[in-house]
């Protein structure tokens, strides 16, 4: 493939443009749990792309459905017209989803579910006659995405500051890191419950009737890894209950296997009012996002309408691509034909062990994991925030092994196809690395 020499045009995304065209890191293949580096080397991914190639890179079953659906039906417009993948792939999807869910919103991102999400409901509060129903709360160190609606409610301060004041009306619960009392905690941390009556908080300050929603990822992911407490989400639906309030669960990260089923709904037994979910829909391959939502939302937001009458005055150029519905139908077939979901059950202790070695390598402060996802939080070198985890991840990819870190935390999630051993090489780099930067 050929290689350009000229960097500057592309403006890219989250990164540090200057610092990285001055050492570029090109991926040019990727098959299976392995990217190939523009140098010929076998990189293994330890983050399933960007938290998305769940079934790993290059299952020619997704590959061809891709192919023979561009060379059918290329483009076809979702408003007021329809092709049959579409409302399969709906279908498929409120089949995995958590009882109740019975209507699917498409979108082609991450950041449009959460939009979407969110005008939902809103227009929902309206339909049922709770107008001043304008707030939306989210919570400190959420990430939403980057729409103007998943920034208001995201509380990642850096992804805010250049951006004034954004929406209007939002408010923040509080975030549920604790190193004081859960650091090194396996699975679910045994304190924290009590964090979920800060919205009791904000339903006193604001009152109630002025509420519309809360968003909340059940596995905080970009912000670093935070696994909620035990009890913690179920106290949240309990308050959204007991007040009118709709609760969001931001999927994009957690759903298709991350946590070991369908959705992190299922794992932690709470059943929230929507779910936004993207990246693992179509493992990766063509972007795609959907809004699953419960049973009696679009009913009521139907309900009185004049014949005709469009339910929801919102929607995107590209929702239910064909594309994309093929991609997302292999995909699902992929998940079920190779029992991916239930294979990340049997590689978590696994994963756990290993991680979980690394507890006492230099510069470590915490290790922390759910399912297939791991952080390592490392301490910051002093004026120097997240200096020291950008290193280890230059390090680990010269090493062979792709990782991602956020602040001075590594996030980790490979694809549900990796192999014990691969786990086993991917945290022994780690820890090698570690202890060279000691």
């Amino acid at each position: 493939m050929k290689i350009i020499n000229d960097l500057s045009q592309f403006w890219m995304p989250f990164t540090a443009n200057r610092q990285y065209k001055a050492e570029p890191r090109l991926l040019v293949g990727a098959k299976g749990n392995y990217y190939t580096s523009h140098d010929g080397r076998q990189i293994l991914d330890g983050t399933a792309g960007l938290w998305c190639c769940n079934a790993g890179h290059g299952d020619p079953r997704i590959v061809s459905a891709i192919q023979e659906q561009v060379a059918t039906l290329d483009y076809a417009p979702s408003f007021q017209m329809g092709h049959p993948a579409a409302f399969e792939v709906a279908s498929r999807l409120t089949q995995l989803a958590p009882e109740g869910f019975d209507k699917v919103f498409f979108c082609s991102s991450g950041s449009e579910a959460v939009d979407s999400a969110l005008k939902i409901a809103l227009a929902y509060q309206r339909a049922i006659g709770q107008g001043s129903r304008t707030r939306l709360i989210g919570r400190e160190r959420g990430y939403h995405g980057v729409g103007f609606g998943g920034t208001s409610v995201g509380g990642i301060v850096g992804n805010r500051r250049q951006f004034g004041a954004l929406l209007a009306g939002v408010d923040h619960i509080r975030h549920t890191h604790d190193l004081d009392r859960n650091a090194f905690t396996r699975g679910q941390p045994e304190h924290g419950v009590e964090l979920a009556e800060d919205l009791e908080r904000l339903v006193a300050l604001h009152d109630a009737s002025t509420i519309a929603a809360l968003i909340v990822e059940p596995v905080a992911g970009s912000t670093g890894v935070l696994i909620p407490p035990l009890g913690y989400l179920q106290r949240l639906r309990q308050i959204c209950d007991q007040y009118g309030i709709l609760l969001i669960f931001d999927e994009v990260i957690t759903a298709f296997g991350r946590v070991g089923m369908a959705f992190a709904a299922e794992r932690f037994g709470v059943v929230p009012d929507i779910i936004t979910t993207a990246k693992g829909i179509t493992n990766g391959t063509v972007p795609m996002g959907a809004v699953l939502v419960r049973k009696g939302i679009f009913e009521a937001m139907a309900e009185g309408l004049p014949e005709g009458a469009i339910e929801l005055a919102h929607g995107y150029t590209y929702s239910a691509h064909p594309l994309a519905c093929a991609a997302a139908l292999a995909t699902l077939d992929v998940y079920r034909d190779d029992a991916l979901f239930e294979r990340a059950v049997g590689l978590e202790a696994h994963w756990e062990t290993e991680l979980h070695a690394l507890a006492d390598s230099p510069h470590v402060i915490d290790v922390r994991n759910l399912g297939l996802i791991g952080g390592i939080e490392l301490a910051p070198r002093p004026g120097a925030a997240g200096k020291r985890a950008y290193e280890l991840f230059t390090r680990c990819y010269e090493a062979g092994v792709l990782i991602r870190v956020t602040a001075d935390t590594v996030a980790l999630s490979p694809p549900l196809t990796v192999e014990p051993e691969e786990i086993s090489r991917m945290m022994s780099t780690i820890g090698r690395e570690l202890e060279a930067l000691a």
